[in-house]
This record gives C-alpha cells, structure tokens and sequence, in this order.
C-alpha cells in the first residue's frame, strides 16, 4: 500500500519519475480507509455538536464502514490506473522486463535540467 506521506517516500507523483507501475494487488490513497473514516467521522461529530445534535453509534458506524468501502474502491490498483494516476498495472512476473524496458527509455531521453533547488526531507 501506498498512503499519504509514504507514498512520496515510495517516489510518488510529487517527485516527477517518468514512470509510475503498479501491481494488481497494490493500495494507493491520500490515507489508509480506516484512518479517514476516524478523521471524516470526527469532523462530522463536532459538525453535529455545533448544532446540538449527536450521531447515534448505529449511524457512526455505517458512516465509518461506508468511507472504509470507498478507500478501499477507489485505492484498489484498476481504479487507481483508470484515473491515470500511474502508468499501468503489470503482472508482477513481468516487473523485470517492464523495468528494463522502463530505464531504457529513461536513459535515452534527455534530462531536463530540475526547476527547483536541493531537497531535503
């Protein structure tokens, strides 16, 4: 999986690469399911608190379980790559080829020169 700041450690979008593969197995989100459902169904609370109202925990659940079920939709490798958030989904058996293929590519095209300075993280 790949989630939030992990997936900038893994050389995410944010890094510019010339190539983003995924596996069909592979999780990609802005967090995990289970933290967002935490987070979204605390806003929603204190939401609720400011008008005086409360959520029963009937409907805080189904409100965590339905967020969980679209983190774990939308992360899902085949949605993922139908968004055009990476490059292509490859058979795991294939990786060193793609790979390959993949540097070869990189090496042959020219390097433009970085539009910022030394990154530190």
């Amino acid at each position: 999986g790949s989630f939030g700041a992990g997936n900038y450690a893994m050389a995410g979008r944010a890094y510019d690469p010339r190539f983003i593969f995924t596996w069909p197995n592979s999780q990609i989100s802005v967090m995990g399911g289970e933290q967002a459902a935490k987070t979204l169904l605390q806003i929603r609370m204190k939401s609720f608190q400011r008008k005086g109202e409360s959520l029963s925990e009937v409907d805080q659940l189904a409100f965590r379980q339905k967020i969980e079920a679209e983190y774990l939709e939308q992360g899902n490798a085949y949605y993922a790559t139908s968004e055009l958030w990476d490059d292509g989904v490859i058979d795991p058996l294939d990786t060193r080829n793609v790979l390959g293929m993949a540097i070869s590519a990189s090496l042959n095209a020219p390097f433009e020169k970085a539009g910022y300075g030394v990154m530190r993280i």
